[in-house]
């Protein structure tokens, strides 16, 4: 009799990838489980017994170790770390310095969760991998083409942190828990006894961690402390640096009280004074961090975007016309055109641009526009630009 098939399974110490280790066993396959740490700059941790003040992978670690002994799987724990700093986070710190407010959860996923690990793991000898991403992989006959869709759970559908997937990386992943709800996920880790299995999921950067970001991201870049403006001309407070702001954030600006001028209240939400302040615009080359009143102020809605180095699922663009896109995760997506924009002699790289039938709010540099045609996400690239009004 054959040897059942080897999949190797991303256990990170939460209930998702546990749940997912288990009904891949329910299924039939020979299941190992792989713990990833990445991070250890300011980790006191040394190994699997370590220790940390803000990095939770020492109890991540024992977690995913408990889960392992319940379901009767080996475990390995693998340092990943040299890797995370030199793909996800060298870019991470290049982007905030430039302005930009990148997304590290998606180059995680395309550089380590899905090719360091995948490589990893295919020397073990798995036939695929798995991870606990609420996402489907769906192999379409009509174009031979592996297709990434929405999890079934649209609170928690996590294919825009996934877009960058490749159809190599597809065919050999595996997103078990993507077919159901969280509520389920979290019945049946409490049914067979799992000890995460009322564990809260995991926020803040990827493998980093929970912690104060600003302070976080002051260890790695300079600040250049300058002045917030308003849409007037005036100077309203001090930043800290830009690279410490994004687009649309209300809080940490320091400025809530500072009323608008008269020629500003018809601008604020209803005229009003005491409307919030938001971060609109960022001047690098003056120093300059520009504020509005007001969540719906012209200078916060964008009815259409650029971006660049974009990655599709098929390993091509779709044709021109008419989608559904994401500009942030949890985000409704957008009813938008698609136009493409080959490489030319003055734009080497590919880019394209989405026009939206509604103006969308605080289009940031950086994050990702990720598009979709109806369940199927097509892929996306990284915003450069908008057409905020002036």
């Amino acid at each position: 009799m054959p040897a059942p098939p080897r999949v190797v399974v991303g256990l990170s110490g939460g209930v998702d990838s546990a749940v997912s280790a288990w009904l891949l066993k329910q299924q039939g396959f020979e299941v190992l489980g792989l713990f990833m740490k990445n991070w250890e700059d300011d980790d006191l941790e040394a190994g699997p017994g370590g220790s940390g003040a803000h990095c939770t992978s020492r109890q991540d670690w024992l977690d995913a170790a408990s889960v392992a002994d319940v379901l009767g799987i080996e475990i390995e724990y693998v340092n990943f770390a040299a890797e995370y700093k030199d793909r996800v986070f060298a870019h991470f710190l290049r982007e905030y310095q430039a302005g930009r407010t990148p997304n590290p959860d998606i180059l995680c996923n395309a550089e380590i969760k899905f090719k360091a690990f995948l490589d990893h793991a295919l020397r073990l000898g798995a036939e695929q991998i798995a991870t606990g991403h609420y996402a489907r992989v769906r192999f379409d006959a009509a174009s031979a083409r592996y297709q990434l869709l929405k999890g079934q759970d649209p609170l928690k559908d996590q294919s825009y942190f996934l877009h960058r997937l490749t159809q190599a990386q597809l065919a050999r992943t595996r997103f078990p828990v993507g077919e159901l709800h969280k509520t389920e996920v979290r019945r049946i880790a409490a049914e067979i006894g799992l000890p995460n299995a009322k564990k809260k999921d995991s926020t803040g950067i990827c493998f980093i961690g929970e912690r104060p970001f600003r302070e976080f991201l002051g260890r790695y870049l300079q600040h250049a402390p300058g002045p917030i403006r308003a849409p007037d001309g005036r100077t309203i407070g001090q930043h800290v640096g830009l690279s410490f702001y994004t687009l649309g954030q209300r809080q940490g600006l320091g400025i809530g009280g500072i009323k608008p001028s008269g020629a500003a209240k018809a601008a604020t939400q209803g005229g009003h004074e005491h409307a919030p302040w938001f971060v609109a615009r960022k001047d690098m080359a003056h120093n300059t961090l520009w504020a509005v009143q007001g969540h719906d102020h012209p200078w916060l809605l964008a009815p259409d975007l650029q971006a660049s180095d974009p990655s599709w699922v098929a390993g091509q663009p779709p044709p021109a016309g008419a989608y559904g896109a994401k500009t942030r995760y949890r985000q409704a997506d957008a009813a938008c055109r698609f136009e493409p924009a080959p490489a030319t002699k003055g734009a080497p790289d590919e880019r394209f641009a989405l026009h939206f039938e509604q103006p969308q709010w605080a289009v940031t540099p950086g994050q990702s526009a990720v598009l979709y045609d109806g369940e199927v996400c097509l892929g996306g690239g990284v915003i450069y630009g908008s057409g905020a009004a002036a």
